[in-house]
């Protein structure tokens, strides 16, 4: 059978057969796309584990397809179907076993399974607050920077901001549609999903023109979880849908990853409760890209700013510390609070004065008002 035969086979398979059906993708495995349409067309045996209900519904649906009509309607939006073991399909998505897709949509330029190689998913709540909003947009910024393809399902709230993020820094972002990705849904991100589509790709698995459905938008997860290196949840409620995707990811072996969020907040307590389990805390896409990333792509040591005192010499440190925060003091009295000799003291103060930390006053030495200002910055910090 040719390339274009199984192509066709597959097109019209969509059209019959909802995402993520196992028992039909098994029986898919089984008997190959050719069979499984001249059975659904014609008076063919049905699966193992498809009741006769389901069967007849099947068979309904596909007296109605038409793959030819689908490819040339697809080929007139400019999208193109690929299936597996195509040049351009990501192996990875053969992690998912039977629940694989049959075949995929795609509009835009780039080739998803080279796109796909290096990609993170960023996903979370749709109502999110502008906490949300501003760090999966700043997530997806940072990640598009370092070269990270940004990838979200399209909705409102953490992936539109997800999105626009990768997009404003020039960067690459997918879309992964659960409805034909020749009608962009929400219809308020009529606009971002056509600017994707020129800038990166928009992916689905039903044919063009078919429309959403709640059961449709859970499934859709399953793809974005396995066709990327992990999954960055950034806002979600207890039921949310990220949470689908993040759990998708941790059964497929992929890394799973959330940003904290108040406490105090329903919106972050899906992700609270990720971070008790499999999830790794992250801040930034410095944080993401270290743990997903190539060997040496390191995130920058957290630690505060480095103050002059902390450059000193533990003996001279000590010396300083010794000092009253105001007033003066003998160098008897601070060679005793440093606990070493007068004279190891005298040398420590000339030292310190000649950095501007103390100065001398007669037979007494004094912090200066800089390190004063500093002692308290430090201690406010602490």
């Amino acid at each position: 059978m040719s390339q274009d035969d199984e192509r066709l086979h597959r097109a019209f398979l969509t059209r019959v057969v909802e995402p993520g059906d196992e028992v039909c993708g098994r029986w898919l495995r089984e008997v190959g796309a050719a069979e499984a349409v001249r059975r659904l067309v014609g008076d063919g045996e049905q699966p193992r584990g498809v009741t006769d209900k389901r069967w007849a519904g099947l068979r309904a649906r596909a007296e109605r397809a038409d793959p030819e009509r689908d490819l040339a309607r697809a080929r007139d939006a400019g999208v193109r179907f690929i299936c597996p073991g195509e040049p351009e399909w990501p192996a990875q998505l053969d992690d998912l076993g039977d629940a694989r897709p049959t075949g995929l949509w795609l509009r835009g330029h780039p080739s998803l399974r080279i796109w796909a190689l290096r990609s993170v998913a960023v996903v979370g709540a749709r109502a999110c607050t502008e906490y949300g909003a501003h760090m999966a947009a700043t997530l997806g910024a940072g990640l598009a920077e370092r070269g990270w393809v940004v990838v979200s399902g399209g909705a409102y709230g953490v992936d539109g901001a997800a999105h626009r993020g990768a997009l404003g820094a020039g960067g690459a972002t997918v879309a992964v549609l659960a409805c034909g990705v020749d009608r962009p849904y929400p219809r308020g991100h009529t606009q971002l999903i056509t600017r994707i589509a020129q800038q990166g790709l928009v992916v689905g698995e039903l044919p063009p023109g078919d429309h959403p459905t709640p059961s449709r938008f859970i499934l859709r997860n399953r793809v974005i979880a396995a066709l990327t290196r992990g999954t960055v949840v950034v806002e979600a409620a207890y039921r949310s849908g990220a949470l689908v995707t993040a759990r998708a990811a941790e059964r497929l072996g992929r890394f799973t990853m959330g940003v904290p969020g108040p406490a105090t907040s329903g919106l972050s307590a899906g992700v609270h409760e990720l971070l008790r389990g499999e999830a790794v805390l992250v801040s930034d896409a410095a944080d993401v890209a270290e743990l997903v990333g190539d060997m040496g792509e390191l995130a920058p040591d957290r630690r505060g700013p480095v103050l002059p005192r902390d450059l000193l010499e533990p003996g001279a440190g000590r010396v300083l510390a010794a000092l009253p925060a105001r007033g003066l003091a003998g160098a008897q009295e601070i060679a005793r609070g440093a606990g070493t000799t007068e004279d190891d003291a005298v040398g420590r103060l000339y030292e310190l004065r000649a950095l501007g930390f103390v100065e001398r006053h007669g037979d007494g030495w004094k912090l200066t008002r800089q390190a004063m200002i500093s002692v308290r910055d430090d201690q406010a910090r602490r």
